[in-house]
């Protein structure tokens, strides 16, 4: 056997590396899709401490009407979507499909769906602001529909591609538990 620095072993030419143990591709994509997840998570996070902080100052009237509009009927089921990432951050640790599966149920239930709906709520407003440039709620100035739909579709891209990473992982488990199963 070598050594980093010392003479390669005698009767080889460094060809002989395919017999050696890798690391199965199921086991580095849960590690790849894992740190992925975690990732949109903490984005997700952020988000969700903005709008938090958002519906805390336009509740507790720290600044103005004009500075923060009320929040969006939408805004508060959307609360709830902290559940799903808590429960896929869960489920990392040991693999834990049953937590997996209820954190893409659920985010469904409550991210996905307040969106579509939170969508539906603000585009009269939006429309109206379209077509005659008028706009009745304000966010520190700007157009409180204009931000929120700006939130809303960096949310949506932050959930479908946590449920795209999160289907993967849950494949990449599934092939990990099939094989466990054969031995």
């Amino acid at each position: 056997m070598a050594s980093r620095a010392g003479p390669r072993a005698a009767g080889t030419d460094g060809s002989d590396f395919q017999h050696r143990e890798r690391v199965a591709t199921h086991y580095q994509m849960s590690v790849t899709l894992k740190y992925e997840i975690k990732k949109l998570i903490y984005v997700h996070l952020v988000l969700w401490l903005l709008l938090v902080a958002k519906m805390s100052v336009g509740h507790l009237r720290l600044l103005s009407h004009d500075q923060v509009a009320m929040p969006y009927q939408w805004e508060y089921p959307y609360l709830l979507s902290v559940v799903p990432s808590l429960l896929g951050l869960l489920s990392f640790p040991r693999n834990n499909i049953s937590y997996l599966v209820l954190s893409m149920i659920s985010m469904g239930l409550f991210s996905i769906a307040p969106l579509i709906y939170g969508s539906m709520e603000m585009f009269p407003a939006a429309q109206q602001l379209y077509r005659h440039g008028k706009a009745y709620r304000f966010l520190f100035g700007f157009s409180a529909v204009s931000v929120m739909y700006l939130v809303l579709v960096l949310a949506v891209q932050v959930h479908a591609w946590q449920l795209y990473y999160s289907k993967k992982l849950l494949d990449a488990w599934f092939t990990s538990t099939q094989e466990k199963k054969r031995k």
